[in-house]
């Protein structure tokens, strides 16, 4: 074992236990408060002092206007198809790529 090759006492094992497990709790703290750290930095915040409007800026019917014409453009965009399915029947030879029988294992003879 381990133990018997390093001739460590169970109170070096131990500590040495305390230590990885201590480390790793305080390394995983330090991780929440940093990503914390990062979404504090990353977040919008109004300015302060500045109105703001409660209205929107383009009116409703504009919005209606633009999408109508977004629709329409991507509906430009792509190709016709015929919708007619074409539907054919091929006969496989045979082939050991697709043969089943040679995936199996056979069973060894018993005496």
């Amino acid at each position: 074992m381990i133990l018997q090759a390093m001739s460590w006492g169970w109170s070096e094992v131990l500590w040495v236990s305390l230590i990885g497990f201590s480390l790793v709790f305080i390394l995983l703290v330090a991780l929440i408060f940093i990503m914390k750290a990062f979404g504090a930095c990353f977040r919008v915040r109004p300015a302060v002092g500045k109105k703001v409007d409660a209205q929107p800026m383009i009116s409703p019917e504009e919005i209606a206007a633009i999408a109508t014409a977004l629709k329409i453009y991507k509906g430009a965009l792509h190709d016709r198809e015929s919708e007619v399915l074409t539907i054919l029947n091929i006969k496989r030879a045979y082939s050991p790529w697709n043969s089943k029988i040679h995936g199996l294992t056979q069973l060894p003879d018993r005496k």
